[in-house]
């Protein structure tokens, strides 16, 4: 078992940034088409955490085109190029999967201070 945690330990990313529910963030992802590889940003609330150490993962939530897209990323993957905290959010769930039903204004998250 410490064997495990050693393997894990080293594939593990050093430079996550502190983030939590209901920040907005952007997260640049490593997509592969072909041969060719490029970065593509995914901007949107964090709804949701799980795990811990290399199997922590974060889903990201933003409505593009009037339709609500959830992305699941891993935390610790190479494909994950940069987590960038845009706005801090303020909440007191630790899940926030209320918003998929909800629309507009109703969906917004008040900003955090200090």
């Amino acid at each position: 078992m410490d064997s495990l945690k050693i393997i894990s330990n080293d594939s593990m990313k050093e430079s996550v940034p502190e983030f939590a529910i209901g920040d907005t963030v952007r997260v640049d992802v490593r997509i592969r088409e072909g041969d060719r590889e490029r970065i593509q940003a995914f901007e949107g609330t964090v709804i949701a955490r799980k795990g811990s150490g290399i199997a922590e993962t974060f889903t990201v939530r933003r409505v593009s085109y009037g339709v609500g897209v959830e992305r699941v990323f891993p935390t610790h993957s190479p494909n994950v190029e940069n987590i960038k905290v845009i706005r801090r959010g303020k909440v007191r769930r630790s899940k926030l999967y209320y918003l998929r039903d909800r629309v507009g204004k109703a969906a917004k998250i008040k900003q955090r201070i200090g």
